[in-house]
């Protein structure tokens, strides 16, 4: 068989289960375990598949391992995208700000977001800050962020994904 055909075989079959992968691990998190037993078979066969034909191989070129490996790093970071357009949940996103900074609290609540805030005793300068609290689906939280940023370009902003939400609202 010709080395460039089996190297590009493996290649994009390593994309394709890397990518199955990727998805399969992110479905998991989001707590849907039925689709991620499904995609972990159909992962499975296909690493199977491919890494049986990579050690078949008579040729010991280094090409083979080259395709194997650039196959799942392809792969990791094209399931990476897939998992970020397909995968919607709930990420929080907590703002440290200043005190008086009352801007990034209407234009959220202007926008229709739920905001908690807590006040903050800054030991290091002194400086009243609060920190705004909410939770927003993963598909405006670039939205969010701009408001945030434009209001404050110094806030500390953290984001975390949420695995489940109880009894609350979520934009």
């Amino acid at each position: 068989m010709n080395l460039f055909f089996v190297c590009v075989k493996i290649f994009f079959a390593r994309i394709l289960d890397v990518t199955i992968g990727t998805v399969r691990s992110n479905v998991m998190l989001r707590e849907k375990k039925y689709i991620a037993a499904i995609l972990a078979f159909f992962e499975t066969l296909l690493w199977f598949l491919v890494a049986r034909e990579a050690l078949r191989i008579d040729i010991s070129s280094f090409l083979i391992p080259i395709s194997y490996s650039l196959g799942y790093a392809s792969g990791t970071l094209i399931g990476s995208f897939i998992s970020a357009k397909l995968i919607h949940g709930v990420v929080m996103v907590q703002a440290i700000v200043d005190e008086n900074n009352e801007r990034i609290l209407k234009e959220l609540k202007a926008k229709g977001y739920l905001v908690s805030i807590i006040e903050l005793k800054n030991n290091f300068d002194g400086d009243p800050r609060m920190m705004i609290y909410l939770q927003v689906n993963s598909q405006t939280l670039g939205k969010v962020e701009k408001i945030i940023r434009r209001c404050d370009k110094d806030a500390f902003i953290a984001i975390s994904d949420t695995k489940k939400v109880m009894n609350g609202y979520v934009k």
